[in-house]
């Protein structure tokens, strides 16, 4: 699949706040979370175009990530993909190419996944493990050099 990577304006954050909606529902519902104002309120509220990028799949919006700094490393976060390019690769393409950044810097990236959600096989996939866990979220973290699988 072809795909790029665009700095994310101002002007982004409504497509990205009703993408989190839609990719993060199912979950949310299953763990009993889903507010449907909060869920897009929530990202608007840490929403971060100077650490965000807009993931373009065949030239058209297809998903979000956010890499920003942290004490100690980078947070990674905001990774949204739309329903229709998820499972074809693009999720482990992005990913690689922001965890080759980190491992050039020499940072560890952390980010939380919620309980039961399958992204989290996508980062173990890629190195993280888990740092703790609550019965929501799954925080993980990433040194960098870890091996992918």
């Amino acid at each position: 699949m072809e795909w790029a990577v665009r700095p994310a304006g101002a002007a982004d954050v409504e497509a990205i706040a009703e993408l989190r909606a839609v990719v993060m529902r199912p979950d949310l519902e299953r763990l009993g979370r889903f507010d449907e104002h909060r869920v897009r309120q929530r990202l608007r509220d840490s929403f971060s175009p100077r650490h965000t990028s807009v993931v373009l799949a065949a030239g058209a919006f297809a998903g979000c990530v956010a890499l920003r700094p942290a004490d100690g490393g980078q947070w990674l976060e905001h990774f949204y993909l739309a329903p229709e390019v998820q499972g074809r690769g693009l999720g482990s393409a992005v990913l690689r190419t922001l965890l080759d950044r980190t491992d050039t810097d020499g940072s560890p990236v952390r980010l939380n996944v919620l309980q039961g959600s399958a992204a989290r096989r996508l980062y173990e996939r890629h190195g993280f493990t888990v740092e703790t866990e609550d019965p929501i979220d799954v925080y993980m973290v990433r040194q960098p050099g870890a091996a992918s699988s």
